[in-house]
Order: structure tokens, then sequence, then C-alpha cells
């Protein structure tokens, strides 16, 4: 059985009521972070040194058995020792620590180790010395019949430091986790709410540096710098993505009804914003899950929705389109025909970073609804689906011609026929 062994009893600066593991970290308690990370190693025990039970733990309890897992709070080493079993695999992470996933699961996955850190840099940054040239890096896993030992120690000493000191005479394998890891923020202790602050100002950046939305298009970029800037807040307050896309949904709903009455451009305006707001929650979203504080599904609505503003966009064309409106469905032949050649250009060229803006439905939605203002509508819609088509077409027939001319690397299949005396 894999089990985790996690710390609560450490304070956060001076003063004393405040822990390391409650501070906040994306609106998620340091130690939320740490049993997620747990969970996603398959634990199926977590226990949490802690000096009594509190409601917070109460509630992560709650999200450790919906993880199906076991949850126990203990105070003491002897209490520690009946829960760990000499056939059991044992990680250890350190109070306050917080790293990315990814990073801590690659080195801890390779094997029983004990995790180091060049001392003259990690000293500064509240981790423990080893020896001369390492420092603890709070992270460790290393066999169950290592823990037997605990029983032997006095009560009032720290387990976490106990288990380190147990591991290096049960010759652990010392693994260096790479310095790159701490000058990136990848790997940190959060000692106090300050460095909690600019911690998660960190942590967002590396989340979001990651998503796959898009390289540099209006929206994408937007949505991006909505979530490091405002990210920590609305998690802190309790928004959750879902909620976000609710709001982004309901702005759909009231761009949809303008268009209606007839206010073609502040419809296409307002289906754009809820795009990007969409893409806000999405990103939101992803954060939470890449940080294992939320299911690793995608949200499969996502699709749907992107189908439904693109609705959205072809009826309010639909409606604004000054064609006659026999026959049926002329007016909406060309928005339909837009979205279809939007949604094509991607596929035909995957490669191309500008392709982005195509799939950006918040620069679309903008541009549709100035051409409502300014410009003949029917003419434009017709000759931005010619020009669109026509780049599709256009870089089919240049890739088809660059496999062509490619060199065959196999052989003439008789070379005594082909090759010149």
């Amino acid at each position: 059985m894999r089990v985790a062994v996690l710390s609560l009893m450490e304070a956060a600066g001076t003063d004393p009521r405040a822990l390391r593991g409650y501070l906040p970290i994306g609106g998620r308690s340091v130690l939320r972070h740490q049993i997620g990370f747990a969970l996603s190693l398959g634990c199926k025990r977590i226990v949490v040194m802690a000096e009594g039970l509190s409601g917070e733990l109460v509630a992560l309890q709650h999200v450790v058995e919906a993880g199906q897992a076991q949850f126990h709070v203990v105070a003491t080493a002897r209490a520690l020792v009946p829960l760990i079993q000499p056939e059991d695999d044992v990680f250890v992470l350190g109070d306050g620590l917080l790293a990315m996933p990814d990073a801590l699961r690659d080195l801890l996955e390779a094997g029983p180790a004990l995790l180091t850190l060049p001392v003259e840099t990690a000293l500064p940054l509240g981790f423990e010395r080893i020896d001369i040239n390492n420092a603890f890096a709070a992270a460790m896993r290393f066999p169950g019949r290592v823990a037997a030992a605990l029983a032997d120690l006095p009560p009032e000493w720290n387990v976490q430091s106990a288990l380190l000191r147990l591991a290096i005479q049960a010759r652990i394998t010392l693994r260096a986790v790479p310095s790159a890891l701490l000058d990136d923020g990848r790997w940190s202790i959060v000692r106090d709410e300050s460095e909690a602050h600019l911690v998660e100002r960190r942590w967002l950046r590396l989340h979001t540096a990651s998503a796959d939305f898009g390289a540099g298009s209006l929206g994408n970029t937007a949505a991006i710098a909505i979530v490091r800037q405002f990210g920590p807040a609305l998690l802190h307050a309790g928004t959750r993505p879902a909620l976000v896309g609710l709001a982004a949904g309901l702005l759909g709903l009231l761009g949809g009804g303008l268009g209606w009455l007839g206010n073609y451009a502040t419809g296409f305006a307002l289906l754009a914003l809820c795009w990007s707001i969409e893409r806000v929650a999405s990103l939101l979203g992803q954060v939470e899950r890449d940080s294992l504080l939320a299911s690793g599904l995608a949200r499969r609505s996502v699709d749907v929705f992107h189908g439904l503003i693109d609705a959205g966009f072809v009826a309010l064309a639909t409606w604004r389109s000054e064609l006659p409106s026999s026959p049926l469905g002329l007016r909406a032949f060309a928005p339909i025909l837009l979205i279809i050649a939007l949604r094509l250009l991607p596929v035909a060229l995957p490669q191309e970073r500008w392709v982005h803006w195509f799939e950006d439905r918040l620069t679309i939605g903008l541009c549709l609804a100035l051409a409502s203002l300014f410009l003949p509508f029917d003419v434009t819609i017709g000759l931005a689906v010619i020009a669109l088509i026509g780049a599709c077409l256009l870089a089919l027939k240049v890739r088809q011609n660059e496999s062509g001319n490619r060199p065959s690397s196999k052989g003439s299949p008789n070379p005594q026929l082909t090759s010149r005396s």
C-alpha cells in the first residue's frame, strides 16, 4: 500500500496560531495541494501530523475519502507507527512544500529516494540541512520498515525530522532536485502569508504558461492576462470555473436577445465577450486540474459551448442580412459557409501560428460587429468566405506540391536496369 505522511505542525511566520499547511495558494491550502498530489500517486492512506482535528481537516477528510483513501490525523510519532506496515511504500512531504506536480512526480516515481538541494541556495529558502553539501528538499520516499524505529523515539520529537534521520541511517538514495526548479518557482516552501502571495503569482504564471489556448491571438492573450491578474482574487473568493462559465452563458443569451431585437453590432460584441469569458473559465479549470485540485477530466461542455457561439453568429448574421428572405435559407447560406471556413482553416494549416486568430471568436465577433456598423454586411461576409476557402485550397495545393517534390527515400526496384555504366 502507498502511504502519504504530511505535516501540519510548523507555524506560519511569527503567529503561532497560523500554520504553514493552511496558507492559501489559488484559493486552496498548501495541505490541500499536497493531498491532491498524494491521491494522484495512488496513496490509499493519508496521514496528517497535527495537534488536533479542525474544521478544515474535516473538509480535507471528505476530499480524501472521496478519492477512495483512508484519512488519519495523529499527533505523535508513536501514533504513526501502527499506520505504516513494513511492506508499505511511504511518501513524505514537508510542511509547507509546494511543488509543481509533474516535477515532484518525476523525482519520486523513479524509486525510493531522499530528495536534496544544494545547501547554499536551499537554506535561506527554509529547507533543512542534511550535511555539509546537501539540504533536504522536503520530499522523500522509502520502504515502510524504515518507520518502525519511530516507536523507540521520545514523543516530543518532530516526526518528519525523525523520519529524515531514519531514512539517512537506512542509506536511502540521495536524489538531487535540479536547481532550476528553485529558480523558476516550481519548488518552494511557503513559510508565511507574504511568501504565499509571491508564490501564488508564480504558481499561476507557471500553470498558464503551458496552457494550450493558441498563440498570440487577442482573445487568448486577454484570457491569460485576466487569469494572471485577477485569478488569485477569483479563486480566493471561491469563484469556481463553472460559475465563470455560467456567467459567460448568460452573457451569450443576452447577446442573442439583443440581436433578435435588432441591435446586431451589440449582439456580435456580446457573443465575442461571452467566448472570451468562457476562455477564462476554461483556463481556470485547466489550472485546477493541473494542480490536482479538481477532476482530471476536462469539461466536455466546452466544444458544445463553442458550437453554440458559432450558431449565435450565424443567427445574428442571418437576421442582419439585407438579402431577400426567399428562396428559403438564402440569408443563412453565407454565414454558415463563413463558420465552416473558419473551422476548416485550422485543419488545413495546423502548423501556422497565425491561424489561431481565426479560432479566436473574440476577434471574429468584433470584426462582425464593425462590419455590421460600417460596411456592406452581405458583401463583406461573401468576400470573407471566398478569402478563407481560397486560403485553405492554396495551403492544400502547396502541401501537395511539397510532398510531390520530396525525393523518395526508397531505392529503385531494379537498380541494374536504371543504373548507368
